[in-house]
């Protein structure tokens, strides 16, 4: 059972409106993201199907993962894609103190850096909150930083096993407009739904006349 709905409501949005739940565009745009990864096979089949469309995403990185499989992570840069930080250990800020959160964003900044560094890269301000909680401290400091905290409009639920591939589909392609930034995960334990829904969502947004670019703010 979903709790937490496909679509993030208005009313949510209007609560926290320094972060970023979509992008403001009335042109057929479409945000892709993709957390957890890098991720051996999976994220070089989603780099890989994104091609066949002339699709841009945006993947935020595990840094623990990133520094596993640097190589898959520089194959998301050498792809066009735009890349973003996802703490380094894929901490619940609730549930850490803001101290040790903010040191866990900054070893997953470092690493970034010493690899962006050798490619002409240079979009490295973009933040998501693994399972988007994060305490009102830690994202106030996280944005002095200079990042910006991106959040979603649709979730396709590819992550719960609960969750049909047909429902993640239709999470997406019922929900979805105009810059709506929508999160799939480059991961093992989404792989069954995100293989069927992926394909099936480039197919019917691109017929549709929109493009999938990646955020850069």
């Amino acid at each position: 059972m979903q709790i937490i709905p496909a679509k993030t409501p208005d009313f949510v949005k209007t609560l926290f409106p320094n972060f970023i739940w979509n992008i403001n565009t009335n042109k057929k745009e479409i945000y892709l993201t993709f957390d957890d990864g890098p991720t051996p096979k999976i994220t070089d089949w989603v780099l890989s199907t994104l091609k066949e469309y002339n699709a841009k995403a945006t993947f935020f990185c595990i840094g623990n993962n990133i520094d596993k499989h640097p190589l898959i992570f520089q194959n998301i840069i050498e792809h066009g894609h735009s890349i973003g930080n996802h703490t380094y250990n894929h901490l619940k800020g609730w549930k850490h103190n803001t101290q040790d959160y903010l040191e866990d964003v900054e070893q997953t900044k470092i690493l970034i850096e010493s690899i962006i560094e050798k490619h002409k890269y240079s979009n490295k301000n973009l933040f998501r909150p693994p399972y988007g909680k994060v305490r009102t401290k830690q994202s106030k400091q996280i944005q002095s930083l200079g990042y910006k905290i991106i959040m979603w409009d649709v979730l396709s639920f590819d992550w719960d096993n609960s969750v049909s591939e047909k429902t993640c589909l239709n999470n997406v392609i019922c929900k979805a407009k105009e810059g709506s930034i929508i999160v799939f995960h480059d991961s093992i334990k989404a792989s069954r739904n995100l293989k069927y829904a992926l394909p099936k969502v480039l197919d019917y947004y691109s017929k549709m006349g929109y493009s999938f670019l990646s955020i850069n703010l």
